[in-house]
């Protein structure tokens, strides 16, 4: 799940799925697919568990400042990164990446709120539970352009915002 998560942070940053159109398309204009080099970004870690802490030593390997935010914090980390409050290190982080589990406590973590005081322009990716995240309050950010990119393996079980449907069975696709 580690490397998938820098697969997303890198297919986004690049924005390859619009590389590939273009070339499909015979486009060949590298215009607007440039990215930014992830040496030097600060990212946030939101979970520090296994998959978190695998995340922390390859974006520690690209370079990056790691940033982490977790209840539970795991020792391990501190080789890697810097704990931080969640306010803080939404504010500094260029990119923010979820990995924690679905509870009361953090259905929604990433909301209205969240997105606000996150830096304009930041790149957030979701690995975890849909539900982690107000799928509504991250559309309006990115239509307001605060949000810079979003790239979430699911969406919220009572979200309204997409019809999902799988192109097998053409039954409606269920993510928690």
């Amino acid at each position: 799940m580690a490397e998938h998560t820098l697969a997303l942070i890198m297919g986004l940053n690049r924005r390859i799925h619009r590389a590939y159109n273009r070339v499909r398309e015979g486009n060949f204009m590298l215009e607007g697919l440039q990215g930014f080099n992830l040496h030097g970004k600060t990212v946030g870690v939101i979970g520090t568990g296994q998959i978190g802490l695998a995340v922390a030593r390859i974006l520690k390997g690209f370079g990056c400042r790691v940033l982490g935010y977790d209840p539970y914090p795991a020792e391990a980390f501190q080789a890697l990164g810097n704990y931080v409050p969640l306010p803080a290190l939404l504010e500094h982080a260029d990119v923010v990446t979820l990995h924690c589990p679905l509870s009361s406590s953090t259905r929604h973590l990433i909301g209205a709120a969240a997105l606000a005081a996150m830096k304009p322009g930041a790149m957030l990716v979701n690995t975890s539970r849909g539900a982690l995240i107000d799928t509504q309050a991250v559309i309006d950010a990115l239509k307001t352009r605060h949000l810079g990119r979003w790239r979430s393996m699911c969406t919220s079980r009572r979200t309204s915002c997409f019809s999902r449907t799988s192109p097998v069975t053409g039954s409606r696709m269920r993510c928690s």
